[in-house]
């Protein structure tokens, strides 16, 4: 009767710590473009999903960047939605989705890219901190401010500002960001 006990007792914590996991799980997972993006997934088998990173998806497929956002990281992308590249000049995204144009791509894509895992918690501690920028995987520099309690602004090195506006989608090797505007390098 005893080890009936202590089976069913060891089978019951296992069920109760497996729906702890699930539930811890599902906590972490963000709807994006209408889709669930899962914590167990890469950056970019999640990116595909979301319909309003499609033309991000396009142009990391066009830049070669995918097997890099798949490795392991940490990263954190800073994920312009479809809005933002239409807000870019007209006949902008075309031409950076040319083949010639690959290397232009790819600099402007890797600035939305730093090394390492940067969610709300830890950006709004380096402001308080003091410290403001971050490098990017192209070596550039990103500026970021507080607006307001739970608002981050996002300033690439030409002045422009872009908006967080969903926060701390979780990936198994790093964090995305959505942002409202296409951030540009010095060229």
């Amino acid at each position: 009767m005893q080890s009936i006990l202590k089976s069913t007792g060891l089978v019951l914590t296992f069920v109760l710590a497996a729906l702890s996991v699930n539930a811890q799980m599902k906590q972490k997972t963000v709807m994006v473009g209408g889709e669930a993006m899962y914590p167990m997934k890469n950056i970019v088998e999640n990116a595909v999903n979301s319909k309003a990173h499609t033309t991000l998806v396009a142009a990391v497929k066009a830049a070669g960047l995918v097997e890099t956002l798949q490795g392991k990281g940490p990263f954190t992308v800073f994920a312009p939605v479809n809005d933002a590249f239409e807000n870019l000049p007209a006949g902008t995204v075309e031409t950076l989705l040319k083949p010639e144009s690959k290397p232009t791509l790819t600099k402007v894509l890797t600035y939305h890219v730093v090394a390492g895992r940067y969610d709300f918690k830890a950006i709004s501690a380096m402001l308080k901190k003091g410290t403001k920028t971050l490098k990017t995987v192209n070596g550039g520099m990103l500026t970021f401010m507080m607006n307001g309690p739970r608002n981050i602004v996002v300033k690439d090195e030409n002045g422009n500002t872009a908006n967080i506006t969903t926060y701390d989608v979780y990936q198994s090797n790093g964090v995305i960001h959505s942002i409202d505007t296409v951030l540009m390098p010095k060229m």
